[in-house]
């Protein structure tokens, strides 16, 4: 288990670096292994060779597996599990928490939020930009998420997905017979 001062220093850290250049810029001062070093941390588990690019946010109850990114300017809530060797895209939102809106003599806003779902991302996962992952979604190992999907519910190993909401289009297995 971390220590508060050690994930604080993290975040006072990750302040500045998040607004260093992108990864892939053509500008490199170091800007990936400082957020990585930031990262380790901050989240609950922070895998080897992990890319967290500009301007992104991270809950600290988030495991990110080896060899994995957390795109630019995304957003990922607490109690989500990243595997290994995934690549996420610009501007997606990993959501883990609902607002409750069950009754209707309470205004939305003052009727609190629901509980947890955590979302589960496996390994080897392509996830597109601005992608928008639901509480309790779960992705399977292998799948690749189109960009400007929606996903909620589970999408199974090796598919090609994309839409709103997100359906199975293909499988990978099937490209390669082809």
């Amino acid at each position: 288990m971390k220590s508060r001062f050690s994930r604080a220093v993290g975040r006072i850290l990750y302040a500045a670096a998040s607004r260093l250049p992108r990864t892939y810029s053509k500008i490199k001062i170091g800007q990936r292994r400082l957020r990585a070093f930031c990262a380790e941390r901050i989240l609950s588990h922070c895998g080897e060779e992990v890319n967290i690019d500009r301007k992104a946010w991270f809950a600290s109850d988030v495991s990110l597996g080896d060899c994995s990114s957390i795109g630019h300017r995304a957003y990922i809530e607490e109690g989500t599990y990243i595997g290994n060797f995934v690549m996420m895209g610009t501007d997606c939102a990993v959501l883990t928490r609902n607002h409750s809106y069950s009754r209707t003599d309470v205004p939305i806003c003052v009727q609190g939020m629901e509980a947890l779902e955590p979302v589960h991302i496996g390994d080897d996962v392509w996830i597109g930009a601005r992608v928008t992952i639901l509480p309790g979604a779960v992705i399977g190992d292998g799948a690749v998420i189109g960009a400007g999907s929606v996903v909620h519910g589970k999408i199974p190993p090796f598919a090609v997905a994309a839409g709103n909401p997100c359906k199975v289009l293909r499988m990978r297995a099937d490209q390669e017979n082809s």
